[in-house]
């Protein structure tokens, strides 16, 4: 299986490289693939981070009024 990649929209063979510029393609990869796990994770954590809000806004809301929001929404 040939190892191709592209860059500014043209797509090159990697064996066109030298082992300098195949270990330079390695590394980019490896960059790539890192910043995507950090962008998932970053979205999981704004997630959890919502969640968290949404249930501390709910703790208030209940702590002023009284009344457990939460009875309302039980799946049960």
């Amino acid at each position: 299986m040939t190892r191709s990649f592209q860059m500014d929209g043209v797509e090159y063979d990697a064996e066109i490289l030298t082992p300098v510029g195949k270990d330079l393609l390695d590394r980019l990869t490896f960059v790539q693939s890192r910043l995507q796990e950090l962008n998932n994770q970053h979205a999981t954590l704004t997630r959890a981070k919502n969640a968290y809000i949404d249930d501390l806004k709910a703790e208030v809301v209940q702590k002023k009024s009284g009344v457990d929001f939460s009875t309302f929404f039980d799946a049960e």
